[in-house]
């Protein structure tokens, strides 16, 4: 593995520790203060300067995410409550979602609050509140690299309803400042099922300065009805806090010419002035996703007080809810037995 600037073998690692755990892991909390007693986190440190929450009992999410201990991620002020005080009704979302590094966004349902002939939506759907179960951690041993694994389900399920499962695998290895997500959404029922998906990734200060740049893919751009004045640009720069600010919500319509050669599109965030115990350094952090599933990129901007986040959205929708996709020409379905495969990645350098 490479490790502090050079490369090791696994028996040179382990005659300088006692535990490998003292450079990195992963390991299991349960929080006991307030709304967030009983909330389970599970801890990356990739060894390497990148360390993160994941939230079993919110989803597989991700809360806190830092780079030496200096925040890339944006958090509510919610905190990570537990889902037992989640209001599904209308706006009740925002009572409880976390931020952090990943809200995802789901399952039969994304955006604003909708109702149609199959019932009644709240803001962003349930996933983000839906404890995970078949929860797995692995730390193994691959040669020379030492390989993580952190694992679960989490369905969204109703009698007489749609039932959808999404099987989350999120990995990476020790020394390495990257965190794969690999997602599995499938219809385990017996009619076809509407699914909405989208993936809220949270960034925030100091990863967002006066001084960062976005830069954003290929695509065709257009701001969301009622938005506000931003330019639509490929590359843009972040403002500082102003608590006069309106949210702002583009959308990206990925282009051919955005996709890799593995099937991945990819926006960056780059600051030339994240602060670290050593001091400013320069600092990008990457984003990609598969564009056959997720051909969309919702920006979200809100430079508020407070509120100041960057969130970078990949999607297979819009944020509008079920009705308003319904009448732009219809919801993505999964017939019976039918899955969708989504993937993304993290890096930070």
């Amino acid at each position: 593995m490479r490790l502090y600037g050079k490369q090791w073998t696994r028996r040179e690692i382990e005659a300088r520790v006692g535990s490998v755990a003292q450079i990195g892991g992963v390991r299991r909390l349960t929080l006991t203060e307030g709304k967030e007693a009983g909330t389970e986190v599970i801890e990356v440190r990739t060894g390497a300067g990148l360390s993160f929450e994941i939230i079993p009992s919110k989803g597989m999410d991700i809360s806190l995410a830092q780079l030496w201990g200096t925040p890339i991620s944006w958090q509510a002020s919610n905190g990570n409550a537990h889902p037992a005080f989640y209001e599904p009704e209308g706006t009740g979302w925002l009572r409880t979602a976390s931020g952090g590094l990943l809200m995802t966004c789901g399952l039969a349902h994304v955006g604003s609050p909708s109702q149609d002939e199959t019932g009644s939506y709240g803001l962003h759907g349930r996933v983000h509140h839906t404890p995970a179960r078949n929860v797995c951690i692995r730390e193994e041993w691959v040669g020379d690299e030492l390989e993580w694994s952190v694992s679960g389900i989490v369905e969204e399920t109703a009698i007489f309803g749609s039932k959808l499962r999404l099987t989350r695998e999120l990995s990476g290895k020790l020394g390495d400042n990257r965190i794969a997500i690999r997602d599995r959404v499938e219809n385990f029922g017996f009619r076809p099922a509407e699914h909405m998906m989208l993936y809220h990734f949270n960034f925030g200060f100091p990863l967002l300065g006066e001084r960062t740049e976005i830069r954003l893919p290929e695509a065709d751009r257009e701001v969301r009805a009622n938005g506000g004045g931003a330019a639509l640009e490929s590359s843009v720069s972040w403002e500082a806090p102003n608590p006069d600010a309106e949210e702002t919500v583009f959308y990206h319509s990925l282009r051919c010419e955005a996709v890799d050669e593995k099937g991945m599109a990819k926006a960056t965030i780059v600051q030339p002035e994240f602060p670290t115990a050593g001091g400013m350094r320069a600092t990008e952090v990457s984003l990609s996703w598969s564009a056959d599933t997720l051909p969309l990129l919702v920006q979200w901007r809100m430079p508020g007080a407070g509120e100041h986040v960057l969130g970078l959205e990949p999607s297979n929708c819009r944020v509008e809810g079920r009705e308003s996709e319904r009448l732009r020409g219809g919801l993505f379905v999964l017939e019976p037995g039918q899955s969708v495969n989504y993937r993304l990645e993290l890096n930070v350098d």
